[in-house]
């Protein structure tokens, strides 16, 4: 069974599932589903708790064997199982699938992982969660979504906010809802007044832009020349080196090229995407670019990133310079 986060105490009203797996990049949102479902846990009796940290190394018999055994102390207890990778591997896929196929009433298995990719999703051990239990995937929350998601926790904290605050607040924080959750809570203890304007904002709220790679990556793929450069400086003053930047760009590139060479041929625009291999999440993204970029341009920025990789090298170009030129000319309208 798969449910949305805001689902889980409606399903739990009931009876609670043997097996849940909650799965996704957004660590606030992930932490937040996981502390309501231990909540639940708890509420229920299962007041006995471990935790086990999935690597290559583990040893899938424990698991096996604390689902078998009775506690010592409470009568129902909630396993925790933090496996960021989402890959068990052979000895792990056999002993989730044994979990499932004979669960206990008196334990509930909660796992924990980072976002799944196709492959995963398709697993043995994935399936068979699904058909005994539950998986709740945690989505990200998008540009257009966050002013939104910001309105409702300042309303959940008893806070109201000019519509001009929550766009201040959205662009400070872009995309960290770490940042902006601890922003909110600040403004809940620092400040008298119940409602927020922009004033209040821009006193109190620190710039918390999440300047990661990956967000760089797709606004350069979006066309967004400004938050690109601005993401740009942001890696840049956190210490972030070019090589690093580099790479991330030039593996969108080699994809925009891939689709724009298999476009040329004759294939639609989905199709070349599927035979470059681009997930469904990014299909937006890529779509965009492949659809603003000719394929004469996007060679020329593959030679302008082998330009940078020289800079890098010590061919005594500026690679940070160089780096802007790139991300401007991933971003423009190609001529065609």
């Amino acid at each position: 069974m798969r449910l949305r986060a805001d689902q889980i105490e409606k399903h739990a009203a009931q009876a609670l599932a043997p097996v849940y797996l909650i799965s996704g990049d957004e660590t606030l949102l992930v932490q937040e589903c996981a502390d309501t479902l231990r909540a639940l846990c708890r509420n229920k009796g299962f007041n006995e708790r471990q935790v086990f940290h999935v690597d290559n190394n583990f040893d899938w018999q424990i698991l096996l064997n604390e689902t078998a055994a009775l506690s010592l102390f409470a009568d129902k207890k909630l396993i925790e199982l933090r496996m960021p990778s989402g890959k068990p591997g052979d000895a792990g896929t056999a002993a989730l699938e044994s979990y499932c196929a004979h669960t206990n009433p008196d334990t509930v298995l909660l796992i924990i992982c980072n976002k799944f990719d196709s492959s995963a999703a398709r697993a043995k051990w994935h399936k068979a969660v699904d058909a005994c239990g539950v998986t709740i995937p945690i989505w990200p929350i998008e540009p257009q979504q966050l002013p939104r998601w910001i309105e409702q926790r300042l309303q959940q904290r008893g806070i109201s906010a000019s519509s001009d605050a929550i766009q201040i607040l959205a662009e400070r924080v872009q995309g960290n809802l770490l940042a902006c959750a601890q922003e909110i809570e600040k403004l809940q203890l620092y400040t008298d007044t119940k409602v927020i304007d922009a004033d209040i904002i821009n006193a109190t709220v620190a710039d918390s832009a999440r300047y990661d790679i990956f967000h760089l990556a797709d606004q350069t793929l979006l066309g967004d020349s400004a938050q690109a450069l601005r993401a740009l400086a942001g890696l840049r003053a956190e210490g972030e080196e070019p090589p690093v930047i580099l790479w991330a760009l030039t593996k969108e590139l080699r994809t925009l090229h891939k689709c724009a060479e298999a476009i040329e041929q004759g294939q639609i625009i989905e199709r070349a995407l599927d035979s470059a291999g681009v997930w469904d999440k990014r299909k937006p993204l890529v779509r965009a670019a492949v659809q603003r970029l000719s394929r004469k341009r996007i060679e020329n920025l593959l030679r302008l990133s082998q330009q940078i990789d020289s800079a890098i090298k010590g061919s005594g170009e500026n690679p940070w310079l160089l780096l802007d030129r790139l991300l401007l000319g991933m971003c423009l309208q190609a001529a065609r």
